[in-house]
């Protein structure tokens, strides 16, 4: 396999492979390497190309009608025949403006900074109760016995998933997620999960519809949404509801989790900046934006090209599958002073660790919010602790990068 490189260099032309064993450990060099050498790169094995700059990141997330989540956003439903992308059209992160506009107003109602408030009763309790049961530990596991559980509770909460099968929606979203090194397209398993979480909801939703509550998907049950043209409003069909839980589920269920762990790791790698956190917790907010911007849960997002376009001299053709490579943008030298170094003291002008423009986290502020909880109690709890390097484990998932086992001595 080769890459595309813009400008010439004397060694082996840089190769990213979003399904390699060096992007499941650490994708840092050649993400150096993508900026430098192949800002716009060309995968040919794969098929796909790829944009790593700051200001193209941005810049093409925000040009919808050029760069389309139509089609899907992950390598399998990019390279997938039309048929299979109208199949899931019902999915709201596969819709674009004006159509994704007027359903994404439905949720984001509930997911605006001054909304998610309500919810942190709950982010508190639940965070509170994980914790409560490491205590008199010496040695724990931050994402098995914490970072990954608590996520999930949360989120399906607000969704009104029963408590006895919170966790599952966890399990069915890693499996979903998992790829195994060359493997770009779901296995039996993997399909199977999928088809399994989405029947789910669908019988919750239908569940909803004769015994609602005081749930998000209940609320979602009883709205209405603006036709298109304006002239009158409709009820989203089952499809719709269901598309939303599965995407809220899942998302909820895998941001935080990641950020919480590659958060530990860093602050034990950075303890200058542990430091800081220890004597001003007002801190927290500021560093918790750092470890998003220095590793991002989402890595990249794809999208499909509708059009011709070139960028650094390469031409992007019509309806190839493009990669917007966050992972690799929130270190773009261009854009960040010293952006290896991990600072808590930065104030980003754009974040971008979340994704940008329309499709930008729908549940950002919620995410953002129990990430300032969670490092708040364990400041309060275990000013000091110490990470066993040895025993990282890293997860080997589609575009979703982090810890799936952080060794801690409290």
């Amino acid at each position: 396999m080769t890459g595309t490189a813009t400008t010439g260099v004397d060694a082996e032309p840089v190769e990213f492979d979003p399904f390699s064993r060096e992007f499941f450990d650490d994708p840092s060099d050649i993400y150096r390497r993508l900026l430098d050498e192949a800002p716009c790169y060309h995968n040919e094995r794969w098929g796909f190309y790829a944009l790593s700059r700051f200001d193209d990141v941005v810049e093409a997330a925000k040009q919808t009608d050029l760069f389309t989540s139509t089609h899907g956003v992950n390598y399998e439903y990019l390279t997938a025949p039309d048929e299979v992308a109208e199949a899931l059209s019902d999915l709201l992160i596969m819709k674009d403006p004006p159509e994704h506009t007027r359903y994404r107003k439905l949720v984001n109602r509930a997911f605006t900074p001054r909304s998610i408030t309500r919810y942190q009763p709950v982010v508190q309790e639940v965070i509170g109760r994980y914790l409560d049961g490491l205590q008199g530990r010496t040695e724990v596991d931050m994402v098995g016995e914490f970072a990954a559980p608590f996520p999930v509770e949360i989120i399906s909460v607000i969704l009104g998933v029963p408590a006895a099968d919170r966790q599952q929606i966890r399990l069915w979203t890693d499996t979903m997620l998992h790829r195994e090194e060359g493997q770009g397209i779901a296995t039996h398993d993997q399909a199977v999960a999928a088809m399994d979480q989405a029947q789910y909801f669908a019988d919750l939703v239908a569940e909803k519809r004769v015994h609602p509550g005081d749930d998000m998907l209940s609320v979602l049950c009883d709205v209405e949404v603006e036709d298109e043209d304006g002239g009158g409003t409709t009820r989203l069909t089952d499809n719709e509801i269901v598309s939303f839980g599965t995407l809220l589920g899942a998302a909820g269920s895998e941001t935080v989790t990641k950020l919480i762990g590659s958060g530990l790791v860093l602050f034990d790698r950075n303890p200058d900046q542990w430091q800081l956190v220890l004597d001003d917790v007002s801190a927290i907010p500021a560093a918790a934006e750092e470890i998003l911007r220095f590793w991002p849960p989402s890595q990249y997002q794809g999208r499909l090209s509708t059009r011709d376009s070139d960028w650094h001299g390469v031409t992007i053709p019509a309806r190839s599958p493009v990669f917007l490579i966050t992972g690799a943008a929130t270190h773009d030298p261009r854009h960040y002073d010293e952006p290896d170094r991990f600072d808590i003291g930065r104030r980003p002008d754009v974040s971008i660790g979340f994704g940008h423009g329309a499709h930008a986290c729908i549940g950002a502020a919620l995410a953002r919010m129990e990430s300032v909880v969670a490092f708040e109690q364990i400041r309060e709890r275990w000013p000091g602790f110490e990470v066993d390097e040895s025993g990282l484990e890293r997860v080997q998932m589609s575009n979703v990068a982090g810890y799936s086992k952080v060794p801690v001595t409290l």
